[in-house]
């Protein structure tokens, strides 16, 4: 099949998994029992063309656990410090950052600790200087919050805004024209318990599948997130709320699509092709 080809980015999908098996529930002092609870991070476009190596040095992990009443709600998951390029995390590859027993209860609030970060082109590589410091944890709120407990795996999805986060400074469209970037964290969270997950390809009036379109999901008139189509004209959007979504698909010379009211609900995947047309 003859493919229409552009530039790809990436989807960075990062898992901290924490709980334990059933067998393993041990009853606390305060009849608290523990449970599983998994967190994911996945990614918005980024320019990788231009762009060898997103890197991000996490060195603590930490989870609030709401209405908790002796005076340090947060719980840490892992101090242990690793690297990661986000640009290597893609399709679906995974990489898994802390695997501990919580208590169950209802959990709202993630903290990541960012130790450093950096860009890496063909020619350069730029330190960049993490808000706050190493020291500030980046709050991710959980909305609506998650409940662990004993028997089931509860799940939370970060979606990491790339572009956001590194901020080109000049102009991206060549090396030469970029002169640094500023790291701005950007995540948001979406429990898996209440959302569900968009997917579909993109072609043209041939069925030629369309390599980098541009696939933009909206709620209530308002980006939500975006993405592009990857080399097999796929698109994935994971963690959505139950709800309805317009969905727009541009690429080039090829005439805009929107879908209007795509129904999302919470644990199915739903599908949408979407098929583009040239211009006159």
């Amino acid at each position: 099949m003859r493919r229409i080809r552009k530039l790809v980015f990436p989807l960075f999908l990062l898992s901290i998994i924490v709980g334990c098996n059933e067998e393993e529930v041990v009853i606390e002092d305060n009849n608290q029992t523990k449970g599983n609870l998994s967190i994911q991070l996945t990614d918005a476009p980024f320019p990788s063309d231009l762009v060898s190596e997103a890197n991000v040095t996490i060195n603590k992990i930490e989870v609030r656990k709401r209405n908790e009443n002796d005076g340090n709600p947060f719980i840490t998951l892992s101090e242990e410090e690793r690297t990661f390029n986000l640009l290597e995390l893609t399709n679906g590859i995974t990489a898994t950052l802390a695997e501990i027993e919580v208590d169950t209860g209802d959990y709202n609030l993630i903290r990541l600790y960012v130790a450093d970060a950096n860009i890496v082109t063909n020619d350069s590589t730029y330190n960049l200087k993490v808000p706050g410091g190493s020291a500030s944890g980046i709050k991710i709120l959980i909305n609506p919050s998650v409940v662990v407990t004993s028997d089931t795996t509860s799940q939370v999805l970060l979606d990491f805004d790339v572009s956001q986060s590194f901020v080109v400074q000049g102009n991206p469209n060549t090396p030469a024209g970029i002169k640094g970037f500023i790291f701005k964290p950007t995540i948001k969270a979406s429990n898996l318990a209440v959302s569900g997950q968009l997917t579909g390809m993109v072609t043209d009036s041939s069925d030629t599948v369309i390599q980098g379109a541009q696939v933009a999901v909206y709620t209530a008139d308002t980006l939500h997130t975006s993405t592009l189509s990857n080399d097999a004209g796929n698109y994935t959007f994971a963690g959505l709320n139950t709800g309805n979504y317009d969905v727009t698909v541009e690429y080039n010379d090829y005439k805009p699509v929107t879908i209007e009211d795509i129904e999302v609900i919470a644990g199915k995947s739903v599908t949408q092709d979407v098929q583009l047309t040239e211009t006159e």
